[in-house]
């Protein structure tokens, strides 16, 4: 299995020297790739639910300090060597698909391959009327076209495309990614939708557990969730284990209540030899990539090493 963290991109941990130290001390300490969160504006009124909260709350910054998400991942990159970079997720509307193609084959050229690219439809309308994008009813539609002109445009010589929101011909798109055939993509989401979208399209299914509404976060509900994306894999005419499976991991330890609402003990709950006990029986089901959020309100940067450090004793166990 391969392991992640993730590096705020906003509040106060967000400046240059922490999101560096962090991004180099994870390397050194072993971590696989780290992960980097997208939003472009935060509204000041919010009214979309967010999807991984039970009240729908949105958790805002406490300064409102945000800093773009592939811009971040760029200036990470050049501060590293060998860790990778995970979108988590990538917002596909937010940009235009030529540019954000080019965007992340540049940063795949310049890094030496290691973009991961985890992408989602987007869940806040506020968001896509502020950034002027195609109408937020049509995120899921415009997300597969975008995903198809990005496939399109790092594997063809002479890329063209004539869809519904993205129209292009006789253009020169180069360099191409280093990775062959292109960066991995990995699909957030639970929803039918989103576990469709990757049974298409993608590398990888990279769900979080916490979903109110789709939740994942027992052995039993996850084996069904894995069962069910391999059966789509198959009834969308590719081999049932084309699509790999990878987990986010928000909250993990004391502070995760011990069983959840189906009565199965939760995961990543209690101490850290049963935080191990859940990774060994996620990899039994075929999980190859698990991330965490390692950073708690309120924790300074030496504060978060430790616990990088702490939670890394653990995973290497796996």
């Amino acid at each position: 299995m391969e392991f992640g963290f993730s590096v705020p991109i906003s509040g106060p941990s967000a400046s240059p020297a922490i999101m560096t130290r962090l991004a180099r001390e994870g390397e050194a300490i072993g971590y696989d790739y780290l992960t980097i969160s997208d939003h472009v504006v935060e509204p000041t009124d919010i009214q979309a639910r967010y999807p991984y909260s039970e009240t729908g709350e949105f958790p805002k910054t406490s300064t409102g300090d945000r800093h773009e998400q592939l811009t971040g991942i760029a200036y990470l990159a050049g501060q590293t060597s060998k860790i990778k970079f995970l979108t988590s997720v990538m917002v596909v509307p937010h940009r235009p698909a030529v540019l954000a193609a080019k965007i992340l084959s540049t940063i795949d050229v310049l890094s030496g391959g290691r973009l991961m690219l985890g992408i989602g439809a987007g869940w806040m309308k506020e968001e896509f009327e502020a950034l002027g994008l195609p109408p937020f009813a049509d995120r899921g539609v415009v997300t597969d076209e975008y995903i198809e002109a990005f496939k399109e445009l790092w594997t063809k010589d002479r890329p063209k495309m004539n869809g519904r929101f993205v129209k292009f011909s006789d253009i020169i798109f180069s360099p191409k990614p280093i990775q062959k055939p292109h960066p991995p993509i990995w699909v957030g989401g639970e929803s039918g939708p989103a576990m469709r979208r990757t049974a298409r399209l993608a590398d990888a299914w990279y769900p979080i557990g916490t979903n109110p509404q789709f939740r994942l976060n027992t052995l039993p509900r996850l084996t069904a969730g894995i069962a069910k994306m391999r059966e789509l894999t198959e009834k969308a005419g590719r081999e049932p284990k084309a699509v790999s499976i990878a987990f986010r991991v928000q909250r993990y330890g004391a502070s995760v209540p011990a069983k959840a609402d189906d009565g199965n003990r939760q995961f990543f709950s209690g101490s850290m030899n049963d935080v191990l006990g859940d990774l060994q029986a996620m990899k039994g089901l075929g999980v190859t990539a698990v991330d965490f959020n390692v950073a708690a309100a309120g924790q300074g940067v030496d504060d978060i090493i430790a616990s990088m450090r702490e939670l890394y004793a653990t995973l290497k166990k796996v």
